[in-house]
């Protein structure tokens, strides 16, 4: 193999010039725009790799991707290296890019009551005939993050690993946590299995800088929350 061909695809690249690992390693923002074409294309030509060939195309619209974003699949196939498939690749990327800028971002919602967090969760967990864990995730200004289910169990108990609340919980850098599970039985009242599984999970959301702010036991008569008992 000739050394040109050797320039044909990412893969054959050196491991500090391969854009996917990269990013992989130092994170999207470390790519140059040149670099994040490549990964879109995946190999150049026999005279250029990817990254080259990226960067010719970027010179040719002087680096500014606005002019960019208004190129089509005809102008991008003049370019020796980047045929049909390519062309759409990149014309659809940045037509993604256009329509996240444009789009207007959800608002998160905030919990900032136990009530707000059972009309939040409600809806999953009253007319199951079985226990269910969830974990309702939040940032520092208690916006909610995600909804985690933890476990699935009998009609009289389901188990609860911590690592599996606290795995999601450090994943989403979250900052507060409201346990729920439900009661099919109908009774609010906390068992002391509820009770004891709470004090350990407050403990150690406290070692990792998170906290536990509620725990709520959800069944078809309405809601018991520890937090409003003082159990918290």
């Amino acid at each position: 193999m000739d050394n040109d061909s050797k320039r044909l695809s990412i893969p054959s690249w050196a491991e500090e010039d391969r854009p996917r690992e990269k990013l992989l390693a130092r994170g999207r923002q470390a790519l140059s725009n040149a670099e994040l074409i490549a990964i879109l294309i995946g190999s150049g030509n026999r005279e250029e790799s990817a990254v080259e060939l990226s960067k010719r195309i970027l010179s040719s619209i002087a680096n500014d991707l606005h002019e960019l974003g208004k190129v089509s699949v005809q102008d991008l196939q003049k370019f020796k290296g980047i045929g049909e498939a390519k062309a759409i690749t990149i014309v659809a990327a940045l037509e993604l890019g256009r329509r996240r800028k444009v789009a207007e971002p959800k608002k998160k919602k905030i919990i900032t009551s136990s009530n707000e967090a059972y009309e939040e969760m409600q809806p999953l967990l009253d007319d199951l005939t079985h226990e269910q864990f969830w974990i309702l995730l939040l940032s520092r200004s208690n916006q909610i993050i995600s909804k985690v289910q933890i476990s699935s169990g009998g009609i009289s108990g389901t188990v609860v690993d911590a690592r599996l609340i606290f795995k999601p919980a450090l994943e989403a850098l979250a900052s507060g946590i409201i346990l729920f599970h439900n009661h099919p039985s109908g009774n609010l009242k906390p068992s002391h299995q509820d009770i004891e599984i709470t004090n350990k999970l407050v403990k150690g959301a406290k070692s990792l800088d998170m906290t536990i702010l509620d725990h709520l036991i959800i069944s078809e008569r309405g809601f018991y929350s520890f937090k409003d008992e003082g159990m918290i």
